[in-house]
């Protein structure tokens, strides 16, 4: 490969997920050749016949277009690295019921590594990880050109947020920062250089921060209903002329695959001493068992059919890791309780369609506000439960 092309191709391991298939497309949109490994052959497939495998804003159509210019094609052949100049890991990082992140998947990937790598090349982690995690890496491989640059946009508008984002690039020498700043520059607005540590911390204080704020605003929701005051006619109240609380978000089934994984991460890595952390964790976990026993204190289910309208973790997305929606439905199945399932965008052999669950349920919980739902006719003799208060 001549060397001007090698400067200008990437290998994204995990490259068929959520995080590196739409990076993938960004930097392909840049003039990269990017090559997206993946062991998810069903992904890898729908990939290179032009078919996103999520949903993901402008996908479909930067997909087809790079496939056309031949700058974008996946492959499940980790040999496939040798032939790029960097290499990209953006494979998952879950933790377990102990907080602690289960990373034996992770040092099985970057042992298969130290036999493929050369030194001509730059390692850049961007899956979320423990804090010394980056370190460990270096001294495994014995290879000193590695960064970590953490993911920081929000799911499913990566390519319209990456752009406008500043990039945390660290890494443990000039060269490889000074490699991955050129590669970043091409699609980001903005790079700040840092330390290991500082990014890794950067990643985990980020989502936590985000978390807590969303179990402030479901703490205060549960106290409210306990009271049975609106909580949202008293947040709209408290923030109208009052800049000081405008950034208090309204309540919801807040959950994901990133927020209230770093905060078990960093509740883990402080050696279990950050409490707000942990409370933040147990309110917002809390929340759907809360609402189904509050039901069941005017309400007796046992007859009753309840439809959940939505499964994914949040709105316009078709993801269900760590879904509290599926965590509702769950807690409905073991109490014998009887249910209906509708999601626009994940599909399920058990779903039926939003009209048909209308129609067959007794009771109507909106667990994801999905824009489409605002649009549906539900009877007024229908209970309705709508904790994000949009219908």
């Amino acid at each position: 490969m001549q060397k001007k092309k090698f400067h200008k191709s990437i290998s994204i391991i995990g490259g068929c997920g959520h995080i590196g298939f739409p990076l993938g497309l960004a930097f392909a949109n840049a003039f990269f050749k990017v090559t997206l490994i993946d062991n998810n052959l069903f992904n890898v497939n729908l990939i290179n016949n032009g078919i996103s495998p999520y949903k993901e804003s402008k996908a479909d159509f930067y997909l087809k277009k790079n496939l056309k210019k031949k700058r974008i094609f996946a492959t499940s052949d980790l040999s496939e690295i040798k032939r790029t100049k960097y290499i990209i890991i953006c494979i998952s990082t879950p933790v377990g019921s102990n907080f602690k992140p289960i990373l034996k998947n992770f040092f099985k990937l970057i042992i298969k590594l130290k036999k493929i790598i050369s030194k001509k090349q730059t390692l850049i982690i961007r899956s979320s990880v423990y804090p010394g995690v980056c370190k460990k890496i270096i001294k495994i491989l014995n290879f000193k050109n590695v960064c970590y640059c953490p993911e920081r946009v929000v799911q499913g508008k990566m390519l319209l947020e990456i752009k406008n984002l500043t990039q945390i690039i660290s890494g443990y020498n000039q060269a490889s920062i000074k490699e991955t700043s050129y590669l970043f520059q091409k699609i980001c607005k903005k790079i700040i250089v840092t330390s290991f540590l500082e990014a890794e911390l950067i990643k985990l204080f980020s989502n936590a921060y985000r978390y807590i704020h969303f179990a402030i605003a479901n703490e205060f929701f549960m106290i409210c209903e306990k009271y049975s005051v609106n909580f949202n006619n008293l947040r709209k109240n408290m923030i109208d002329g009052y800049n000081r609380n405008a950034s208090l978000p309204s309540q919801g089934l807040t959950a994901g695959p990133c927020l209230l994984k770093d905060t078990m991460q960093l509740f883990s890595f402080t050696k279990k001493t950050f409490n707000l952390g942990l409370a933040s964790i147990k309110i917002n976990e809390k929340l759907p068992f809360f609402l189904i026993n509050n039901l069941e204190k005017n309400i007796n289910l046992k007859d009753k059919t309840i439809g959940i309208l939505g499964l994914t973790f949040k709105s316009g997305s078709d993801d269900i890791r760590d879904s509290l929606s599926i965590k509702l439905l769950n807690y409905l199945k073991k109490k014998k309780i009887n249910t209906l399932q509708s999601d626009p965008f994940y599909k399920n052999e058990k779903n039926v369609t939003a009209k048909k669950l209308i129609e067959k349920s007794d009771i109507i919980f909106l667990a994801t506000p999905h824009k489409e739902y605002k649009k549906l006719h539900i009877p007024k003799k229908k209970i309705v439960l709508d904790v994000w208060n949009i219908l």
